[in-house]
C-alpha cells in the first residue's frame, strides 16, 4: 500500500516534458532571431545547434544530481551538500536572482512587443510607468495563491504552441532559397571575428533555453528516475532545439537581410505573408506566450527567496504567508528589484545579465556533481563516459564567458559580493543571538 501511495505522488513523465517545453519556450526565440543574424547570419542556426549540445550537457549533470536528492532546492541545495552552507547560499542568492531578473527580462520583452501595436510605449517615461504597472498587477495576482497563476499558465500553453505550429507550417512555404546564400556577415571571415561574433551570439540565444535550470527541480519527483530524468530532459532541449531552428530558418527565409536586428522578427515575417492580419496574430500570440512565462516566474520568485528561509540561508521573516498561502514578505522583496531591473534595463541587458547570472549557478553545480560522484552514494541516474559530459559542460561555459561585456560581468559579481556580506551579516546576528 506504501509504494503504491509514493507511486501516486509521482510526476509523470508526459507532465515533465509539457512543463519543460512551458518553461523554456518563452519570449527568447520570438525576439532574438534578429539578433542572431545580426551577429552570425545564416550561421546563426549552427549557433543554435551549439548551445543545444552546450545545454544539453549541463542539463545531464543536474539530471545526476536530481536523482541523487528528493528534497526542494535544485542547485543550491547540490552546492550546499558538495561545498558547504556559505556556496550553498551564494549560488541559492543567484538562483533567486535569475528569477527575479527572468521575471523582469519577460516584463520587458512583453513591453517591446507591445511596442508593436502601441508606439507610445517607445518613449522611456511610458514604457517605464507601464511596466511598474504591470508588475504591481503580478505581485496584486500573487497574493491570492496559485489558481490565477493555473488557469492563465494554461491558456498561455495553448496558444505558445499554436503561433508556434502555424508560424512554421506557413512560413514554410514562403521561404526564399535566396535569402539563405549569406552565411557569415560582411567582415566576419576571420577565425578572430568568427569566434568572438559567435560568442556574442551564443551569450543571446542561451537565454532561450535557460529554463532548463529548473526542470530538475520537479524531474527528481518523477517516477522512475534512472529513465525518465534524463529522458525528459534530452527529449525537452531536442524539442526546442528543433522549434527554435525552423523559426530561426523560417525568419531567414522570408526576411533576409532586413531580419538583421529586427525586434520583432516573427511578427513582420508573417507581415510578408499575410500583412497587417498576420502581423497582429503574430503580436497578441506573443503577449500571451510571454505573459504566460511572466506570470510563472512571478509566482516562482518569491518561493525560491521562501524555501531558501526554510533552510535558514534567508531570515525567517521571508517564511511569512498570508491566508492564501502566499509568501508575501518575499513577493515584496522580489517584485521591488523587478521593478529596479525593468526602470534600469532593456530587454537584451535583460536577458544578458540572465545568462551570466545562470553561470554563477550552473559552473558550481557541474563542479557539485563531480565532487558528489567520487562521494560515492545512491543515484537513480548517473551520466555516462565517466567525467567527459561535466568537462565539456566547463569548457563550454568557460566560452560563453567570452561573449559577455565588462558591465554584464561585474554586476553579476557585485551580486555574489552582497551575498557574501549579508551571509557574514547573518552569521554575526545568529552568534549575538546564540550568546545572550
Amino acid at each position: 500500500m506504501t509504494k503504491g501511495n509514493d507511486m501516486t505522488k509521482k510526476i509523470g513523465f508526459t507532465s515533465i516534458f509539457l512543463l519543460g517545453i512551458n518553461g523554456i519556450i518563452g519570449s527568447g526565440i520570438f525576439l532574438l532571431p534578429g539578433k542572431l543574424y545580426q551577429d552570425m547570419a545564416v550561421s546563426s542556426l549552427l549557433v543554435i545547434l551549439f548551445t543545444s549540445f552546450m545545454v544539453l550537457m549541463i542539463a545531464l549533470c543536474y539530471a545526476e544530481l536530481a536523482s541523487r536528492y528528493s528534497e526542494d532546492g535544485a542547485a543550491w541545495l547540490y552546492v550546499y551538500k558538495a561545498f558547504g552552507k556559505f556556496s550553498g547560499f551564494e549560488v541559492g542568492l543567484s538562483i533567486w536572482f535569475l528569477s527575479v531578473t527572468i521575471l523582469a527580462a519577460e516584463t520587458s520583452a512583453f513591453l517591446t512587443t507591445l511596442q508593436g501595436v502601441m508606439p507610445a510605449l517607445k518613449d522611456p517615461m511610458i514604457y517605464n510607468l507601464v511596466g511598474i504597472g504591470i508588475l504591481v498587477l503580478l505581485f496584486i495576482a500573487n497574493l491570492f495563491g496559485t489558481l490565477i497563476m493555473k488557469v492563465l499558465n494554461n491558456i498561455s500553453s495553448a496558444t505558445k504552441l499554436a503561433i508556434i505550429i502555424l508560424f512554421i507550417v506557413v512560413g514554410l512555404f514562403f521561404v526564399r532559397p535566396e535569402n539563405l546564400n549569406i552565411i557569415l556577415p560582411a567582415g566576419t571571415h576571420t577565425f578572430s571575428t568568427v569566434f568572438t561574433d559567435f560568442a556574442k551570439a551564443l551569450s543571446v540565444i542561451f537565454y532561450a533555453f535557460i529554463g532548463f535550470s529548473f526542470l530538475p527541480v520537479a524531474a527528481a519527483k518523477m517516477d522512475n528516475p534512472k529513465r525518465n530524468i534524463p529522458l525528459a530532459l534530452v527529449t525537452v532541449i531536442l524539442t526546442s532545439t528543433v522549434l527554435y531552428g525552423l523559426i530561426t530558418f523560417v525568419c531567414i527565409g522570408i526576411l533576409g537581410t532586413s531580419l538583421s536586428g529586427e525586434t520583432l522578427p516573427a511578427a513582420m515575417a508573417f507581415k510578408q505573408i499575410w500583412g497587417g492580419f498576420g502581423y497582429n496574430i503574430i503580436i497578441i500570440g506573443m503577449l500571451v506566450s510571454i505573459g504566460g512565462l511572466a506570470i510563472s516566474f512571478a509566482f516562482d520568485a518569491p518561493v525560491i527567496a521562501s524555501s531558501m528561509a526554510e533552510k535558514e540561508l534567508l531570515p525567517s521573516c521571508f517564511l511569512k504567508k498570508n491566508k492564501y498561502g502566499s509568501p508575501y514578505i518575499s513577493s515584496i522583496v522580489t517584485f521591488a528589484f523587478a521593478i529596479i531591473l525593468v526602470v534600469s534595463g532593456d530587454f537584451m541587458y535583460l536577458i544578458s545579465l540572465s545568462v551570466f547570472i545562470s553561470f554563477l549557478h550552473n559552473v558550481p553545480s557541474i563542479l557539485a556533481m563531480m565532487k558528489l560522484r567520487k562521494k560515492g552514494g545512491d543515484t537513480g541516474f548517473k551520466v555516462p563516459l565517466g567525467y567527459t559530459v561535466p568537462i565539456l559542460a566547463l569548457v563550454s561555459s568557460a566560452y560563453l564567458l567570452t561573449g559577455f561585456t565588462f558591465q554584464i560581468v561585474a554586476v553579476g559579481l557585485l551580486i555574489l559580493v552582497i551575498g557574501a556580506i549579508i551571509y557574514w551579516i547573518q552569521n554575526k546576528v545568529k552568534k549575538r543571538i546564540n550568546a545572550s
